[in-house]
Formats: structure tokens, C-alpha cells, sequence
């Protein structure tokens, strides 16, 4: 299996280039090329070795999303020309993250277990247990960070730095709990609870855009319904589907993104265990059976040909 660790096209007409996480972006005067890399982050660090497939099902996951919420938000996609690659507007990206929680689950709960219970300037009850439903979904935003950790900001704090305008922000938090709102629902008609997500938006001519991904195992965070409340009442770990096990291979081998700490090691096992987890969550949550791209293929020769075809249209 050919997996994608990075793109160096040079496409015609292209104006810059961006190397993200997992995302490498090219540039045109009015169109953004994303390419969905193999590449796998967790605690903001890029894991040394790739998973096979995984930008498929990103890439895949977030266009299902996106065409089934154009009814709320207008986004960016334009064209998905390939696998691994989406075409869409470009937007001026707000420099926040709008993180929209249902449940007391991954960061929330670890922050609430250490006893905090402010979390982005939002009041959290007490007696509280880890995976509880909150009284009603909150919004946690976060600072959108091109290196290093995003870091937890509250509403107020993002008004008072200016940000983002008021008028905006108050759009942006609607927008939020609208997608949020049609996530639950999608996710419930696939037996699945959605947890947790994060939303980012852009602005064009004046116009609040939704771009980058949506509810994919890399935003997402995904529990079974038909487990959820005997393994809460238990006091058990919830099935889930996200990199969320991922993050917790990395704590028991002691790491968390932390100075002086070494990311542990990678094996083919293992590697493929995450590229199987990944397959499952996109025919899960779509419905839809996974067709992986044709391995006989060099991917950088299709998904340049791919992307040369959709730019010059």
C-alpha cells in the first residue's frame, strides 16, 4: 500500500503552498487545493509514520459532510477530483476554532477530572462523570495554531483581542450549533453518537464560509448508541470511533506532545490497526463501503493528473 507522506507539486498558476499536519495546501488566486496526506498528528505532533488510506477517508468523510449540511452553511468545496483531494473557494480563515461539545469526553473530561470546572469560560456542573451528556451542548473554542498546541480561549477573551468581530462570532456560534445539531441526527441514523467536533470557518466578500474538514475521525468524535448507557453505568471506556485510541496508545507509552518526551514506535501492526479503524469509521458514520484507491497506481502521478485536470476547468 502506497501511503501519502507529502506533496511537492508545482502546479500552473499556483500562488503558495502550506504544509499543515495533515493537509499539504496549494494556492490559487480564487481556488484552495487541499490534499488529504497519510499523515497522522495527535497532541498537535505529526506521528513519524503514515496510515495507509487514511486522507482517503478524511478527504471522502468530509465531502459526505459537507454536501449534507450545504443546507445550513455555505462552504468552500467546489470539486473533489480525486481521493485525496478537494478544490474549493478561497476563504479568509477566522483564527479560531469552534469546538462544539455534547459530552464530558477526551480534553473536557481530563481538564474537569484535574478540577476544573470552567472550561472556555463555560460553566461546567458538578458530579459530573467521564463520558456524561452535558445539559446541553457547549461550545469550547479554540486558538487555530499553525505550529504548536491549539490552546482553550473563551468567548469573551475572543471578543476582547478582536479576533473576531461580535457580529461574526455570533454567527459562527449559530452555525456551530445548527451543524452540530444535523451531526447528532446523521450520527444517530447510524447507531452512533457524535460526542465532540470541531468546526472551522472562513470569510469571503463579507460572507461566513465552512471550510477545511467536518465530522471526520480527525475532528470527530464518534461513541456506539447501543453500548453507550451499560458501559456508563458501568464505569467502563465507551466503543468510540475517532483517533481518540490513538491518543491513548501514545499516553500509556508515555507520551503527550510534552518537551523531552520521544514518540514511541510505530510497527506495521500497529500502523494498520489505525488504517482499519479509520475504514471503519467512514462506512459506519456514511453507510457507504469503502472503495480504496487502486494500488497499482503511483498516487502523487494520479492525484497530480487529478488536480490538473480540476484547475484547468
Amino acid at each position: 500500500m502506497n501511503a501519502i507522506q507529502e506533496t511537492n507539486f508545482q502546479f500552473p498558476g499556483q500562488t503558495g503552498f502550506y504544509r499543515g499536519k495533515v493537509r499539504d495546501v496549494y494556492s490559487f488566486p480564487d481556488k484552495m487545493v487541499m490534499i488529504a496526506s497519510d499523515r497522522i498528528s495527535a497532541f498537535d505532533v505529526v506521528l513519524p509514520r503514515p496510515i495507509p488510506y487514511k486522507g482517503q477517508v478524511l478527504n471522502q468523510t468530509a465531502a459526505y459532510f459537507l454536501k449534507a449540511t450545504a443546507d445550513i452553511v455555505p462552504n468552500w468545496l467546489l470539486d473533489v477530483p480525486d481521493p485525496n483531494v478537494s478544490v474549493g473557494l478561497k476563504c479568509e480563515p477566522y483564527a479560531v476554532e469552534m469546538v462544539v461539545r455534547g459530552y464530558l469526553a477526551g480534553h473536557a473530561w481530563r481538564e474537569y477530572r484535574d478540577g476544573h470546572r470552567m472550561l472556555c469560560g463555560v460553566a461546567l456542573p458538578e458530579g459530573l462523570r467521564e463520558n456524561d451528556r452535558l445539559p446541553e451542548p457547549i461550545i469550547t473554542p479554540s486558538t487555530k495554531a499553525h505550529e504548536g498546541h491549539d490552546e482553550d480561549i473563551s468567548r469573551e477573551e475572543i471578543l476582547q483581542q478582536g479576533i473576531v468581530s461580535e457580529a461574526d462570532y455570533v454567527q459562527l456560534e449559530r452555525y456551530a450549533l445548527a451543524l452540530f445539531k444535523r451531526g447528532t441526527e446523521m450520527a444517530a441514523e447510524r447507531g452512533l453518537i457524535l460526542v465532540d467536533t470541531k468546526y472551522e470557518f472562513g470569510n469571503l466578500d463579507g460572507k461566513v464560509y465552512l471550510i477545511d474538514e467536518v465530522h471526520t475521525p480527525d475532528s470527530s468524535r464518534y461513541f456506539y448508541m447501543d453500548t453507550y448507557e451499560a458501559n456508563l453505568a458501568a464505569n467502563l471506556p465507551q466503543k468510540q470511533l475517532s483517533k481518540e485510541f490513538v491518543r491513548e496508545w501514545l499516553i500509556a507509552n508515555g507520551f503527550q506532545g510534552k518537551s523531552g518526551q520521544t514518540v514511541p514506535a510505530m510497527t506495521d501492526e500497529w500502523v494498520n490497526q489505525i488504517s482499519a479503524r479509520y475504514i471503519e469509521l467512514y462506512e459506519t458514520v456514511t453507510g457507504q463501503a469503502f472503495q480504496p484507491a487502486n494500488p497499482s497506481i503511483d498516487p502523487a502521478e494520479r492525484i497530480e493528473t487529478n488536480v490538473r485536470k480540476s484547475i484547468s476547468i
